[in-house]
């Protein structure tokens, strides 16, 4: 009876494996889209917006992984 709740733990650390990816992706468009957005409503031609916030949206999806690893492994 004890495989079962460590085989079970083990599902879950894969599931939330497989979703890390769609969540980078989800978060990235988001801010990349609103960029762009704020560059069409705001910009004179420039991307800046779109690059800033594409980079910043990166640096928080690759938080949001590291963080999330660190808890699967505790």
């Amino acid at each position: 009876m004890e495989k079962e709740p460590n085989n079970n733990n083990r599902r879950n650390k894969w599931l939330a494996f497989i979703n890390i990816p769609f969540q980078m992706g989800i978060i990235i468009f988001i801010f990349s889209y609103f960029g762009t957005w704020l560059d069409k409503k705001y910009s004179n031609g420039g991307s800046l917006w779109t690059i800033v916030l594409s980079l910043f949206s990166v640096f928080l999806a690759l938080y949001n992984v590291i963080r999330q690893v660190k808890k699967l492994n505790k």
